[in-house]
């Protein structure tokens, strides 16, 4: 390896632990959140039953708002420095509507109004922390160092999600303020220095890229995007409705908090090795054994004797997620690479929004106590990561076989 490419991947490398720490601190904002979003809407009076109805509006915006940030990361990226600019400014405004959260809840119900205001500018705002900074990867970074980078990216996401059961317990009883105001500065502090790691990204030796040029999505992509949904409501539906009753069979309720990260430790460790492989034949090779594998793994959760295998099951299951995961973000940056990469991130974000919308729909419906839609409920899971994975498995073989012939 020359001096200029070592250089370079340095500082990739160097990026990428930046934006673990990134969605590690905001991920743990958005848990802060969700465990104390019951007690706020409480002190303004709104009633219990609309809190799911407000988480399930934050996702929709999401849904909406990360692809558009994505877009809009995509025009702002070329001018050096700009897009931390942008980040920050919007970031700075999240933060500030996050932390004024508990005070003007702790007003009373006269205050309900403005309550909804800030929430609603928090989500929107707060949508420049997904996908924009990972444009910066798909701009700057070498593209065999981007399934490494995603894996280094996505493993702040992981961490916080093995953290968060331990969380919620911590901060169930505690004044909502402090840890609002914790995590909004330190998201601030965290975010103010995206600009700096855009100058030394842009210093860096330059690496090899195609010239640039605007890129439509094709067949591919959007069959791309349509399986990350289903991919990501498999995840829904599996980890956050069925993961707790599976354990339940076995363990008691106090015990739930060892328990569930088991998912996420898989998920961690497994993004690494997968990388290599990203690396050699690509993300939809990868998202789809992965989605294989995943449903098994929650078939062999599903038909578990015991907590050991149960367990090992779930560990299998997480790394799966880990691996599909890790490899949608390195294949939109592929797909994208000519321009549009802040706008295929965040379209795989906006996937995960509307996969988590509508499993928190499914939940406010019910369905998961209705006796005729449980079983549904049971193997949506399977059939969802089977499915979408066999069918990025043949995307992935016929692409494979088009490069094979124009040899």
């Amino acid at each position: 390896m020359s001096t200029t490419e070592a250089a370079s991947n340095n500082s990739a490398n160097r990026t990428g632990v930046y934006l673990a720490v990134l969605q590690l601190v905001f991920t743990l904002g958005w848990t802060t959140y969700v465990v104390y979003l019951p007690k706020l809407c409480a002190d303004v009076g709104i009633a219990p039953s609309a809190v799911i109805l407000i988480l399930m509006l934050d996702q929709a915006i999401f849904t909406i708002t990360d692809t558009a940030m994505g877009i809009a990361a995509d025009r702002i990226v070329p001018f050096v420095g700009r897009l931390g600019v942008v980040v920050g400014g919007l970031t700075a405004i999240s933060c500030a509507a996050f932390v004024a959260l508990p005070f003007v809840a702790g007003t009373g119900p006269a205050a309900q109004v403005w309550f909804i205001v800030l929430i609603l500018i928090w989500v929107v705002t707060s949508s420049a922390l997904r996908a924009p900074p990972l444009t910066l990867l798909g701009k700057y970074a070498a593209r065999p160092a981007i399934p490494f980078l995603s894996a280094l990216t996505m493993l702040g996401y992981g961490l916080a999600g093995a953290v968060s059961p331990y969380l919620g317990v911590v901060l169930r009883n505690h004044d909502p303020r402090l840890p609002f105001v914790i995590s909004g500065v330190v998201l601030l502090l965290t975010t103010l220095a995206l600009s700096k790691v855009e100058r030394d990204l842009a210093q860096a030796p330059p690496v090899a890229k195609r010239p640039a040029a605007a890129k439509s999505l094709g067949a591919v992509p959007m069959f791309f995007i349509g399986s990350m949904v289903i991919l990501s409501l498999g995840y829904q539906l599996h980890f956050s409705i069925n993961s707790t009753p599976f354990f339940l069979r076995f363990a008691k309720p106090d015990e739930l908090q060892w328990l569930m990260p088991v998912f996420w430790i898989g998920f961690n460790i497994a993004m690494f090795p997968a990388s290599v492989v990203v690396k050699h034949r690509g993300g939809l090779i990868v998202m789809g054994a992965a989605g294989l594998l995943g449903a098994l793994a929650v078939l062999g959760a599903e038909m578990a004797g015991n907590l050991n295998i149960l367990i090992a099951a779930q560990l299998i299951a997480g790394a799966a997620w880990g691996c599909m995961l890790m490899a949608a973000v390195s294949a939109a940056l592929a797909i994208g690479e000519t321009g549009a990469e802040g706008k295929v991130v965040g379209l795989v974000f906006s996937a995960l929004a509307l996969a988590t919308f509508a499993r928190m729909a499914a939940v406010a419906g019910g369905l998961q106590k209705l006796p005729e839609y449980a079983p549904l409920l049971h193997w949506a899971p399977v059939a969802c990561w089977s499915v979408a994975g066999a069918g990025l498995l043949v995307i992935a073989a016929s692409r494979m076989q088009r490069r094979l012939a124009e040899k």
